[in-house]
């Protein structure tokens, strides 16, 4: 095209041009005109046409700030406070106490209480939450592949787990220990109910705190193998992790709801990420469970794959609740562990995502202090960094919200 031909080019279209860009600024990127000499023209009726890397009489690239008087530039950042309205609801979350001390039947040297909350997390200073996130830490009575960052403190006790929760609780301040117990299940080494609770019986000799007991997810098996420790093990208030809607399909969620009712242990109900399920589930469980001693697992995603909508379904659970749906008062519980099966929190990627040595507790931080602003009242946990950043991050936010009332938000930039 010649510059003639051009010229009546723009010419043609210059009306219509000027119509749609009316009253508005353009920037054109990506633009490349091959063109010995320009002069262009666009009556737009106040509009402005930037072309990056064209220089146009009277015209100031968008990119060139040296003209930019930085004396009136701010000095600093606004300072702004926080003043939260206070708000009530009709209801609240019903407390549940796990572990029994001597004087209560049992052999534990204290209980938790978790639930009881009266407000979403840290959003009245005024209304502390009711008791401080309880974590618990994880052992395995069988071992299994993990990542180095996991193992790396566990060599001594892999394979011993009242050894293992002993130093959980002695040496990492753990307030529960949940024994995991994979061994049962079919496909790995199918150890028998009597053999579990053997297990599940040393980990109560080896410390005082309240214990949740973990099966291995095969419906049926881990109905006979929670039977049969709630038997054993009658009157410490274990917390039976967990029965699902698997369980009752195959008809033994009856059994183990009153097994535990009978021996007096607590029932954590497990579902994945569905609220209609989860109301589902207690609605089932009513029938032979009182309400006053059950949690929800609601299901905990990690950073990467999923863990906004993990959020979300806690918060909706918890103002559900707070707000009067009675099939929704219950505590929960997170399953922070579950940010180890992220690859991101222990695969090798290279020199620029760090070392995994702290990628993988970083990971578990995350998940675990994303789901406290959430709700979450108890946190079952694996790594040593991730429980004591936890546990720090946690305690700062109870002593913001008490000491510093309504008009002091330094808490969400203070450096810790």
């Amino acid at each position: 095209m010649d510059e003639s031909e051009l010229s009546g080019l723009l010419r043609l279209l210059g009306p219509g041009i000027a119509e749609l860009l009316a009253g508005r600024e353009i920037i054109l990127e990506n633009v490349e005109l091959d063109l010995a000499e320009l002069e262009l023209t666009i009556p737009v009726g106040g509009s402005t046409v930037y072309l990056p890397g064209l220089t146009m009489p009277g015209a100031i690239p968008p990119h060139d700030v040296s003209i930019i008087d930085r004396s009136k530039w701010p000095e600093k950042l606004l300072t702004e406070t926080f003043t939260p309205l206070p708000e009530s609801y009709p209801a609240r979350i019903r407390e549940v106490t796990l572990g029994a001390t001597k004087g209560q039947g049992g052999s534990r040297g204290k209980t938790v209480t978790v639930g009881g909350a009266q407000t979403p997390p840290f959003t009245d200073p005024k209304v502390p939450p009711a008791h401080p996130p309880v974590i618990a830490m994880d052992v395995f009575d069988t071992p299994f592949p993990m990542p180095r960052a996991l193992k790396n403190h566990l060599t001594e006790v892999i394979n011993d787990p009242a050894a293992w929760a002993q130093m959980n609780v002695e040496k990492y301040g753990a307030d529960m220990v949940t024994v995991h117990l994979l061994s049962t299940d079919p496909l790995i080494a199918d150890a028998s109910p009597r053999e579990a609770a053997k297990t599940v019986e040393d980990v109560l000799q080896a410390v005082d705190v309240p214990i949740i007991i973990g099966g291995c997810g095969d419906p049926k098996k881990d109905a006979q193998t929670f039977v049969e420790i709630a038997e054993m093990a009658e009157g410490e208030r274990l917390l039976l992790n967990s029965v699902t809607s698997d369980m009752a399909e195959v008809k033994t969620l009856e059994p183990v709801a009153k097994a535990a009712d009978k021996h007096g242990h607590c029932i954590l109900a497990f579902t994945g990420l569905d609220l209609n399920s989860a109301k589902e589930l207690n609605r089932r469980l009513y029938q032979f469970f009182p309400a006053d001693r059950i949690l929800n697992d609601l299901t905990t995603v990690a950073l990467g794959y999923g863990l906004e909508y993990s959020f979300t379904i806690h918060e909706r659970a918890r103002t559900a609740g707070l707000m009067g749906d009675v099939e929704l008062q219950h505590p929960t519980i997170s399953a922070a562990t579950n940010a180890w099966s992220a690859r991101e929190a222990w695969m090798d990627l290279g020199p620029e995502f760090g070392s995994g040595d702290f990628r993988g507790p970083i990971w578990e931080t995350i998940g675990s202090l994303t789901l406290l602003l959430a709700g979450v009242d108890l946190f079952l946990m694996m790594h040593p960094l991730a429980v004591s950043t936890m546990r720090d991050v946690s305690s700062r936010l109870i002593a913001g919200t008490v000491a510093k009332g309504a008009t002091d938000a330094s808490w969400v930039t203070a450096r810790i």
